[in-house]
């Protein structure tokens, strides 16, 4: 694990998961608890635990089969809370200059529609899209890396693309979407699956429970 205060020469950029790290809950999850049509989403996660199937493909199935108004979607994700020490990070990343991104399986209209209820509109994204028409969801996968196939949105990919002028990759997650990104950065804040799959495989993280401890550690060693 990189030390911050031994690395203060170097760059740093910063990748934030968003479910259940910026969110406090996996907004996917509780729409499809509520919205789906069916009980179809159950065995598209069953098959991808399983690994029989890729994320994208399980997401495409699980998304297609919610049922929702977009303006009822709407009310629904006005309701989602982020976790506050969210603001305090950017706010404290850009005034020290650092980039600090999101990269999500969730899907840029969710996601953009829950930062503005909390007052944040100007973050860079790289996600998953969703077309909202007549009651059904329309997902979109920009981000996938052909080659690989597994994931809906490569966020691996985005590391890796942020760390070639030598910056230092600091990744913030907590499921199993984050790992392959997580084993490509250089400082890792993990809780949940991704901290206990990253400690079972003795990759080295920072165990958080939530980004106070993320904003306490940059706090600390800046």
């Amino acid at each position: 694990m990189h030390n911050m205060r031994k690395q203060m020469s170097k760059t740093f950029v910063v990748f934030f998961d968003f479910d259940n790290t910026i969110t406090t809950i996996d907004v996917i999850d509780d729409m499809l608890e509520r919205f789906s049509g069916d009980g179809r989403w159950k065995e598209l996660e069953e098959r991808w635990r399983r690994e029989e199937i890729g994320s994208r493909e399980c997401l495409k199935g699980q998304v297609e089969g919610i049922r929702i108004a977009k303006e009822n979607l709407d009310n629904y994700l006005s309701t989602i809370k982020i976790d506050p020490y969210f603001k305090k990070l950017l706010k404290f990343l850009r005034s020290r200059n650092i980039p600090a991104l999101i990269v999500s399986d969730n899907f840029e209209y969710i996601i953009k529609k829950i930062l503005k209820r909390n007052g944040i509109s100007d973050v860079d994204i790289y996600s998953n899209r969703l077309s909202v028409c007549d009651g059904r969801l329309d997902p979109a996968f920009p981000f996938t890396n052909e080659e690989c196939g597994d994931c809906a949105n490569c966020k691996k990919e985005r590391v890796v693309s942020g760390k070639k002028d030598g910056a230092l990759a600091v990744y913030i997650g907590d499921g199993r979407s984050d790992l392959c990104a997580a084993k490509e950065s250089d400082i890792v804040f993990a809780k949940d699956y991704l901290k206990e799959t990253l400690e079972k495989e003795k990759k080295p993280c920072v165990p958080i429970g939530g980004l106070k401890d993320v904003y306490d550690y940059f706090i600390k060693s800046f």
